[in-house]
C-alpha cells in the first residue's frame, strides 16, 4: 500500500476510474449547490427593506421539444409548452418556440430563434385574458460525460433573451409593451441509478434567470427553477423527463413573489431528415419556456 500511496499510477485502472468518477460527481453536486445558493442570495437581496409577499401555486407543465437534423451540423428546433395553475384547472401560459441550431461539436451547439407566449391574467370578473410576449433568443449549450466510461452526464446552457411583454391594465391588454433582456444559466446532471440503460436515470437541474432593463426594479433576480426527477429513453428518437420543479419568481413590482410547486412532464424528439444519418447522432435538448 505504501508503494500505491507514493505512486497512484500503480493502482488498478478500474479503481482509479471509480475514484475519478466520485470526484467529478462531487464537483458537479458542489456546482449545483453553488448555483442554488447564488439564486437564494439574489432572491433574499431582491427586496431588502420591503415586506415580501409570497403567493403559493400548484401547477402542471407539459411540453414537447423537437430537434430535427437537416444536415450534418444543422438542425431545426421546435417547442410547444402548456402550463396550468391549480394543476389543470386554470390557464397559466401557452408557448411556442422555433429556431435553428448549429453543432460546433456533437455535444456543443449554438442556437437562435423566435418564441411567442400567451400569458394568462385573471380579471375582476373571474375570466382570463391573455397578454402577448414576443421573444428572440440566442444560446450556447454543451453536454458531456463526466468520465469516459460512465453515463454520468452534465448539461449546461447559457441563453440570452430579448423580450417584449404586453402590458395589461385593469384586466385589459394595452398597446404598450415592456422590454427586458434576460440571461439564463442552466445546469442539469443526469445520474445513472441502474446498470441497465433501459431503466430511468436520476435528473437534478437548476436554472437561474436574471433580467435587465429600465423597468426592472430593485435588482436583476427574475426566477430560479430547481428540478428533481427521472429521465427515461423510450426509443432512439423519443425520451422524456418527469419530476417536481420548485419555481420562485419575483414579480415586476419587486416585493411580490410567486412560489410554484410544479409537476413537470417534458417529452423530447430527436429526429433526422438526412437520407443517411451519421453513426453518432447529435442530440440537442431545448427544454424550458
Amino acid at each position: 500500500m505504501r508503494i500505491y500511496r507514493h505512486n497512484p499510477t500503480l493502482l488498478p485502472r478500474a479503481w482509479r476510474r471509480k475514484q475519478q468518477a466520485r470526484k467529478l460527481r462531487l464537483r458537479a453536486c458542489v456546482g449545483m449547490l453553488a448555483l442554488a445558493l447564488l439564486a437564494c442570495v439574489a432572491q433574499n437581496t431582491a427586496a431588502q427593506g420591503t415586506q415580501k409577499v409570497y403567493r403559493h401555486q400548484n401547477q402542471a407543465w407539459v411540453s414537447l421539444n423537437s430537434t430535427i437534423k437537416v444536415a450534418d451540423k444543422w438542425a431545426l428546433l421546435g417547442d410547444v409548452h402548456v402550463r396550468r395553475n391549480q394543476f389543470l384547472t386554470d390557464p397559466n401560459f401557452y408557448f411556442l418556440r422555433a429556431g435553428g441550431a448549429y453543432f460546433l461539436k456533437p455535444k456543443l451547439t449554438v442556437a437562435a430563434g423566435y418564441a411567442h407566449m400567451w400569458l394568462a391574467a385573471p380579471t375582476p370578473s373571474g375570466r382570463f385574458v391573455f397578454g402577448n410576449e414576443n421573444r428572440v433568443y440566442q444560446q450556447l449549450q454543451w453536454a458531456f460525460p463526466l468520465t469516459k466510461n460512465t453515463n454520468f452526464t452534465l448539461l449546461q446552457r447559457i441563453r440570452n433573451e430579448q423580450r417584449w411583454q404586453q402590458k395589461i391594465v385593469n384586466g385589459s391588454p394595452t398597446s404598450n409593451y415592456r422590454f427586458t433582456n434576460r440571461v439564463r444559466y442552466l445546469a442539469s446532471v443526469s445520474i445513472p441509478v441502474f446498470k441497465s440503460q433501459k431503466l430511468p436515470k436520476l435528473m437534478l437541474a437548476n436554472e437561474l434567470l436574471l433580467h435587465f432593463g429600465k423597468e426592472v426594479q430593485i435588482n436583476a433576480f427574475d426566477q430560479n427553477r430547481l428540478t428533481i426527477g427521472i429521465q427515461q429513453r423510450l426509443s432512439k428518437t423519443f425520451s422524456f423527463d418527469f419530476g417536481y420543479m420548485h419555481l420562485v419568481q419575483r414579480k415586476i413590482f419587486g416585493y411580490q413573489y410567486d412560489v410554484n410547486h410544479t409537476l413537470r412532464l417534458f417529452f423530447y424528439y430527436n429526429g433526422s431528415l438526412e437520407k443517411q444519418p451519421h453513426a453518432h447522432q447529435r442530440h440537442h435538448h431545448s427544454g424550458e419556456e
